[in-house]
């Protein structure tokens, strides 16, 4: 029963880290902060933006405003689908990240693209950074409802096959909380206006925040 105040005087003199915090405690000792990409289209890329406050740049401010010591590179490229990001996959993701968010398949839902098509680019893209030994987070998307119950259907049931099969975390849905709120999006009615990139990225925290603290990077296993 003296756990639990024991562990809070600790923390409290910074001699036991929390969870979360256990990446950014290990990275202020060694000096290297932990490098992520974020590697998708014009919703990562921060379309018609400023560059402070595009997603990458608004995750990285909370990431280290909480104490952990990254960097996130901004690998977006706007109009893009999963077949361009699976074409610059091996100059977009340089030599030492350690992890990559993935975020593609709007422009695929858009376009009408095959389901098949999108989940085989999206597959080859994990296992070639698993293969690199770069952990992913896989950031979902969802069909517009005028592209039928069918495709609709199909697309949208992608993203939590893939992160179960090779089992990396999901974020469900990129765009939760902003894509039917139009006071969070610019004139055209489908990207983020900066409030709503906020409101992306503070959905987002909890999932990077939970495979920060239980991944392989934590305990230096990762490159």
């Amino acid at each position: 029963m003296r756990f639990k105040p024991l562990i809070q005087i600790l923390v409290s003199l910074g001699l036991v880290a929390l969870p979360s915090l256990a990446l950014a405690n290990q990275n202020a000792v060694s000096g290297h902060p932990l490098a992520v990409v974020g590697f998708g289209d014009s919703l990562m890329s921060g379309f018609e933006l400023p560059v402070q406050d595009s997603f990458t740049a608004q995750l990285e401010k909370a990431l280290k405003d909480k104490g952990v010591n990254v960097t996130i590179a901004n690998a977006g490229v706007a109009g893009e689908t999963t077949t361009d990001g699976l074409s610059r996959l091996e100059w977009s993701i340089p030599d030492g990240t350690d992890l990559v968010i993935l975020e593609f398949g709007a422009n695929d839902a858009l376009r009408g693209i095959s389901p098949q098509i999108s989940e085989k680019n999206l597959a080859d893209i994990i296992e070639k950074l698993k293969q690199r030994n770069v952990q992913v987070i896989l950031a979902g998307m969802l069909a517009p409802p005028n592209m039928g119950g069918d495709y609709e259907k199909k697309f949208n049931a992608i993203f939590p096959r893939l992160a179960a099969k090779y089992n990396v975390p999901l974020y469900p849905f990129f765009m939760e909380g902003v894509a039917t709120e139009k006071s969070l999006q610019l004139e055209d009615g489908m990207h983020p206006n900066a409030k709503g990139v906020a409101k992306m990225v503070e959905g987002f925290m909890p999932v990077i925040e939970k495979a920060i603290a239980e991944s392989s990077i934590a305990t230096g296993a990762a490159q």
